[in-house]
């Protein structure tokens, strides 16, 4: 209760430590988490997703300046790679936004993925959770650049943003539904390079494929320059009218809530995985796996013998 304590007034160390906590999964991150829950919910989250090099980190910087200037409080989650000597983010939150490192009111915090898969660290939604009850305005959760779209960044985010850049080609039409699943917005980078403005017109003839009710929100196509801060004030711009539009529409509310519920299925999953591993120190998970591969037993079998033996655990 100490440390959340100290979060909730919006100290900086305290935060840091309580994210840390949640990134080793410490049973005292737990416990403190229980008083940062009923603080949560007010803060917007804009994710920023994209293949490597297309510039998401510039442009996460320029949006924390065009924010910051509106008085804007602001949590940054930047996930990198995982390093394979420490096991930590590969990448240093003063590398990627050296010039705002410095303002107390720019929370900016490197999460390693350690392994998992799709652009979203494990610890990512308890860390926006942190910010949030801080009493961040904005969140930017910035995702690691695998080579891929990265769809959890979905799961998230209240606006997410897809950064492209010319020269994808054909590409773009292995991506085509992954894109126009995820992207709120769509943003075309490096627009002074050729083939800029050709992307955004491909982009935007494949939009009007996507079958969509004339009261759902439209996902714009905006042309910017991040290394030069070109595009910045009309992305920022149309974030916020995305941010208005869910909020008149009741879009905002169902996000959350579908949000909410992946989250508790998430924790059950974690929960439920946890147990298997521990049955028997670990023993009955192998003996399940021999017998599977020997023939004795089918996984939906295993998995029925699994859950009673969990309601076994509960009953007592």
């Amino acid at each position: 209760m100490e440390l959340a304590s100290k979060v909730l007034a919006g100290d900086v160390q305290a935060a840091a430590r309580l994210i840390s906590w949640l990134e080793d999964e410490s049973p005292d991150a737990l416990a403190e988490m229980d008083n940062i829950y009923p603080h949560i919910g007010q803060a917007y989250i804009v994710g920023v997703t994209g293949a490597p090099g297309v510039g998401k980190s510039t442009l996460t910087d320029n949006l924390i300046d065009f924010f910051r200037k509106k008085n804007k409080t602001i949590g940054v989650i930047a996930i990198d790679p995982t390093s394979a000597l420490t096991g930590g983010a590969l990448l240093g939150d003063r590398v990627r936004m050296q010039r705002h490192s410095a303002d107390p009111a720019v929370f900016i915090r490197s999460l390693a993925t350690r392994g998992w898969v799709g652009g979203l660290a494990r610890a990512a939604i308890g860390a926006v959770h942190v910010m949030d009850a801080m009493g961040k305005d904005i969140i930017l959760v910035e995702t690691v650049g695998s080579g891929q779209i990265e769809i959890d960044i979905v799961k998230a985010a209240d606006t997410t943003l897809v950064v492209l850049t010319p020269g994808y080609g054909d590409e773009i039409q292995t991506m085509k539904a992954g894109i126009l699943e995820a992207a709120d917005i769509l943003v075309v980078n490096k627009a002074d390079t050729e083939g800029a403005d050709r992307l955004k017109a491909d982009l935007e003839s494949m939009l009007t494929l996507k079958a969509a009710r004339p009261e759902e929100w439209q996902s714009p196509v905006i042309l910017a320059e991040a290394i030069n801060d070109k595009g910045t004030e009309e992305l920022a711009g149309t974030i916020l009218s995305h941010r208005d539009f869910l909020v008149e529409s009741g879009g905002m509310a169902g996000r959350k809530r579908e949000r909410a519920r992946l989250e508790l299925l998430e924790a059950v999953e974690g929960f439920v995985r946890d147990f298997i591993y521990r049955l028997d120190g670990g023993d009955y998970l192998e003996k399940l796996v021999d017998e599977f591969l020997q023939g004795k037993t089918n996984p939906q079998r295993a998995a029925r013998e699994i859950t009673g033996r969990l309601a076994d655990t509960l009953d007592k």
